[in-house]
């Protein structure tokens, strides 16, 4: 019986070849020798739980040391990942049940909250694997050598690059964590910013980060929904933002983009995103990320359009948010007493799933980055190649 459970289960993710081992030593599919690792289940019933929801339950087991992986995590959730099809990853969730549920999870009091769930859980927390300026997106690497500090200034350097910014020019950011960024922009291109920010602990914390460097008059950080955007820009970014914004509201966002950029306006946007279209695994939106949908490039697109704005340039940086993953979960780890102590068990192993996790989805081109410029469809004061994007 256990057999034709674990068949159906294997057959059901792609019959990943990775070893699993019951609660009574007993070992099954254990024919690959190169196999990273095993899964092993602790008891009876989770496994029946496993057969019921496994893009549900395995998170949900893993944090509550009823399932376990033993060898190298990332590996074998590679292997997992490697093995769904793209036609059973497309038929996780019926079509009409993600509308309805888009349909709810990004009005106002709803994104606060989907905000609050994952960014709000305490600074302290964060400051255990990120770099030390809190950047919390994927960082940009131009050589293998670089570290997680230089790469996450490069990648702020990058971003500013594209956007070509002038001293005494207006900015506005729709989300801006800890406001790494913001302050960059200002410290080191002479520009003005005003940013906009959901997460009461993080605009707390980079208002007192502004107070500090002295930058205070030159960057204003808002405690707000991005829809609050009024005023005229000349730039326009958005780091890590539109994953929380839902599909529904990409031309509503596309419109207050056009509204508020000046008529050689321009901008970029940088956001997780995927091939095909299909929202995150049931687990990491239930518990890790609220609200949060990676988009297909496609989809993006309905921002452009309905703003009239021209896309420039598309990069993809997939491969460099694999490597970031990398470096924060290899931080974690060392660390990973320390936020058992500052929550519990469960919470800790969650967060570990969720990084390993995260870290093979971009190895394996689940999960992809991209960053789109753009400007208003008639302005020529655009570069005529990329050679500004590597010059010093």
């Amino acid at each position: 019986m256990k057999q034709k459970l674990l068949e159906k289960i294997l057959q059901a993710v792609g019959a990943p070849p990775i070893p699993i081992a019951l609660w009574n030593g007993e070992v099954l599919f254990a024919e690959p020798s190169s196999a990273p690792g095993r899964v092993a289940i602790r008891d009876r019933m989770a496994l029946l739980r496993l057969l019921v929801h496994p893009d549900l339950e395995y998170g949900r087991l893993y944090a509550a040391g009823r399932l376990d992986v033993e060898g190298d995590l990332v590996a074998c959730l590679e292997a997992l990942y490697r093995s769904v099809s793209q036609r059973r990853r497309r038929a996780l969730i019926h079509p009409a049940l993600a509308r309805l549920r888009r349909l709810y999870q990004h009005g106002r009091s709803r994104s606060r909250d989907n905000v609050y769930h994952h960014y709000d859980i305490g600074n302290d927390f964060y400051r255990l694997w990120l770099d030390r300026q809190l950047v919390y997106t994927c960082a940009y690497f131009p050589d293998s050598a670089t570290s997680l500090e230089d790469a996450q200034i490069a990648k702020m350097d990058h971003v500013c690059r594209k956007l070509r910014l002038q001293p005494g020019e207006e900015v506005v950011e729709a989300g801006c964590g800890w406001g790494a960024l913001a302050l960059h922009m200002a410290k080191h291109y002479g520009v003005r910013v005003k940013a906009y920010n959901l997460s009461h602990e993080q605009i707390a914390y980079a208002r007192q980060w502004a107070q500090d460097q002295g930058l205070g008059d030159r960057v204003t950080f808002i405690e707000g929904d991005y829809r609050e955007i009024s005023g005229s820009y000349d730039v326009f970014v958005s780091v890590g933002m539109l994953e929380h914004v839902g599909l529904h509201h990409y031309r509503a966002f596309g419109r207050l983009i056009d509204a508020c950029l000046k008529d050689t306006g321009r901008g970029l946007i940088h956001s997780i995103g995927r091939n095909v279209p299909e929202p995150f695994n049931p687990w990491v939106e239930r518990y890790i990320f609220p609200g949060a949908y990676p988009p297909t490039l496609g989809e993006m697109t309905r921002v452009f359009d309905a703003g009239g704005l021209s896309i420039l340039d598309v990069e993809n940086l997939r491969l460099h948010y694999a490597r970031t993953l990398e470096h924060w979960l290899s931080r974690y780890e060392s660390v990973f007493d320390r936020a058992v102590q500052m929550y519990d068990l469960p919470f800790a192993r969650a967060w570990r799933l969720y990084l390993a996790g995260s870290t093979a989805a971009f190895r394996t081109g689940y999960l992809q980055l991209f960053q789109v410029s753009f400007a208003r469809a008639d302005n020529n004061e655009i570069p005529w190649t990329r050679d500004y994007l590597y010059r010093d």
